[in-house]
């Protein structure tokens, strides 16, 4: 039987060596534009994300493993022993747990495909066998279940509870499964995520459509779509249209859990971010393998909604902890539908109290890189940059071992409550893990987002210090290294060291924030218009050795917000290419508050390196004025007071880089003094 099985799966996947092994696998698919090169094609050899990586590998994925299997801290992976006979005792943490632990696995198998590290693939394969020894008969796998199966209590059921994160545990498996396949060409974690698979395709099968909803937070579209394209399967394929259809068709849906109404039909981005995220993430793939142009309809209208009126200028998701949803409403005081970690109103983005889960902004990286295979457009590429350097990294210390679950734009010790969540970095979040395993595989798995190649050529998407080497669509080799120290310096130098033997395309990516760019090649401008927000397309008969400079200006630019952002109203937030700054108190002269700080229409804020715990920061310093705020104890208004001019020198650092030097009040919206 074993053999047998082996067999099918060989015949149904094919050569592994075959395959394209790119992180999200849409070489064949029909409806994309783009398709990412292969795992291991991209390397860092200097620069912003070459530190990252370094730490991501010597530290990050060390300490998060470490974490993950000593039961005293997280129960994740001792929860796989007990399932697995292993072990005794009890499920402990969230439902969600196996789902952590999944992502967790997807960081290894990923830095495995960049390092071929055999420590890696050792420990991957170990743990495969216990998950495999999880894993029941029929292929269903969840370790509160199968524990209490196990001991035969006959208290759980599969699906018994749809906020038991069931199918979310399974997507993440799904995807774990497809980058450990394409990482190492072994099928022993394919095998279990095929098995998974092929259950949850026949659960939907026979379930009844309130069972079929069962689905919390939809990260098993992306897996489902990741495992068609891996094995060819079509009733994945199946499965995944399926799963987009039944949302919304019963009449108890929520918002908060985006199925109140069909997805077809929605018009604004409402209720849970990550969940909202995923789910747009998973219908972008769904459209990339049918066309199915109802869904990119609707993803247009999710995006403009969410980019033009509900995300944070970090690229953050999510302004509300807890409230009610703008749409599932009444005026009967019992039909009114509570959300949590969630889009709001339209410019409802609170400063203090913004949540922006980290998971709702690698959430927002997902979608747009989706959107931007599908469609070639630049400004899904804006999108997912802002968000990298943003929202994202914020949410893990420099050093790797510390994490936010909320990313907030302001912080201050004088705020008369406390939030829920920490403001500082902490090493475990107890309740609610998910992030740091999320945030940790992203920084893993950043080199595959920096190139896409199409039919006409290869596409430059990130910038940073790396090589490439990698085949165009026509199979034709090409090799590369780029320099640079972007995103501090906009100056970027590539090297063509093997040229394609015909005419071919690069299209190098304008940011939106660029004005004035130039591209020379071997010395000469480029004669042709170079517009922010786009793809340069550059087509000729490339020779090794040629010489490619683009250079992308970066002044400090000052932002205000639309007016009716009314918590942002007379203030201004400062950035400088993709990176947003702030003002911490770490940097202000004693006595000084954040508060008491305006800038200037006319400040010139100057780039200066500095280092914080080891990591070279871009900072900006120059002159604020003061304002005389230190009297506002017990009183809610007071008349006006002229500021100071230039009474005080302050330094703003990037936004991800706050809270690295202790606790600290923090404003990235900055009152304005015109």
């Amino acid at each position: 039987m074993i053999r047998l099985l082996a067999i099918c799966l060989i015949l149904v996947v094919g050569d592994a060596s075959a395959q394209q092994k790119a992180l999200v696998n849409t070489g064949k698919s029909k409806y994309a534009k783009l398709s990412s090169v292969d795992m291991g094609d991209v390397t860092w050899t200097n620069g912003f994300w070459a530190d990252r990586f370094k730490v991501c590998r010597d530290t990050m994925i060390p300490n998060l493993w470490r974490i993950y299997t000593d039961a005293k801290v997280s129960h994740a992976y001792r929860n796989f022993e007990i399932a697995a006979g292993l072990d005794t005792g009890s499920h402990q943490g969230p439902p969600f747990h196996d789902g952590d632990f999944y992502k967790l696995f997807e960081a290894v198998a990923s830095m495995y495909a960049s390092t071929h590290d055999p420590k890696f693939d050792a420990l991957m394969d170990k743990t495969i066998a216990v998950i495999a020894k999880a894993q029941r008969a029929d292929g269903y796998i969840h370790t509160p279940t199968i524990i209490e199966e196990r001991k035969n209590s006959g208290k759980e059921k599969a699906f018994n509870d749809r906020l038991n994160f069931e199918t979310y545990n399974l997507g993440h498996l799904m995807t774990a499964a497809c980058i450990h396949y394409r990482a190492t060409g072994k099928t022993n974690m394919l095998k279990l995520a095929i098995k998974a698979t092929d259950y949850l395709y026949n659960f939907y099968k026979t379930a009844s459509p309130e069972l079929a909803r069962n689905a919390i937070c939809p990260s098993h579209y992306m897996g489902v779509v990741e495992m068609y394209r891996t094995t060819h399967d079509p009733k994945y394929l199946e499965l995944a249209k399926n799963l987009i259809n039944i949302r919304g068709l019963m009449d108890n849906g929520t918002d908060d859990n985006q199925d109140r109404i069909p997805l077809r039909q929605q018009t604004q981005a409402m209720g849970h971010a990550v969940r909202a995220n995923y789910l747009f993430a998973g219908a972008a793939d769904v459209y990339a393998e049918t066309g199915d142009t109802t869904l990119i309809h609707t993803l247009n209208l999710m995006w403009n909604d969410v980019v033009n009126r509900k995300m944070y200028i970090t690229g953050g998701c999510g302004a509300l902890y807890d409230g009610v949803s703008p749409d599932g409403t009444s005026y009967n005081p019992n039909d009114v539908q509570k959300v949590h970690q969630a889009y709001g109103r339209d410019y409802q983005l609170p400063n203090f109290t913004a949540h922006n889960e980290t998971c709702a902004n690698i959430g927002n990286v997902l979608w747009n890189w989706r959107m931007l295979q599908v469609t070639g457009e630049a400004k899904y590429a804006d999108v997912m940059e802002l968000a990298l350097y943003n929202s994202v990294l914020s949410g893990i210390s420099l050093s790797g071992r510390s994490f936010l679950y909320t990313n907030p734009l302001s912080y201050s010790d004088e705020l008369p409550f406390n939030q829920r969540w920490s403001k500082d970095r902490v090493g475990y979040i107890k309740l609610s893990n998910c992030c740091p395993p999320n945030v940790v595989r992203t920084i893993a798995e950043i080199n595959d987002y920096a190139y896409s190649v199409s039919d006409k050529g290869l596409w430059f998407n990130l910038y940073g210090g790396n090589t490439l080497t990698t085949k165009l669509k026509n199979d034709a080799e090409i090799k590369l290294s780029q320099i640079t120290s972007y995103p501090w310096d906009g100056k970027i130098s590539i090297s063509i060291d093997q040229a394609p033997d015909k005419a071919t395309s690069m299209f190098f990516r304008i940011p939106g924030w660029s004005k004035d760019a130039i591209i020379k090649i071997n010395g000469t401008a480029v004669n042709q218009v170079l517009s922010p927000g786009s793809y340069a397309e550059i087509i000729r008969n490339w020779k090794t050795g040629d010489k490619i400079e683009l250079n992308l200006p970066m002044p400090v630019t000052m932002m205000e917000a639309n007016p009716l952002v009314e918590e942002t109203r007379n203030q201004v937030a400062v950035k400088r290419g993709p990176v947003v700054y702030c003002l911490e108190s770490a940097d202000l002269e004693k006595g000084q508050k954040v508060f008491d700080i305006a800038l200037s229409a006319q400040n010139e804020l100057k780039p200066e390196m500095i280092t914080i715990d080891n990591s070279p920061i871009m900072s900006l310093t120059g002159k604020a004025d003061v304002r005389e705020e230190n009297s506002w104890k017990n009183q809610l208004y007071k008349p006006v007071t002229s500021p100071k001019q230039n009474a005080a020198n302050i330094r703003l650092i990037p936004y991800y880089a706050w809270g690295n030097r202790g606790h600290a009040d923090m404003e990235t919206w900055i009152p304005l003094d015109r």
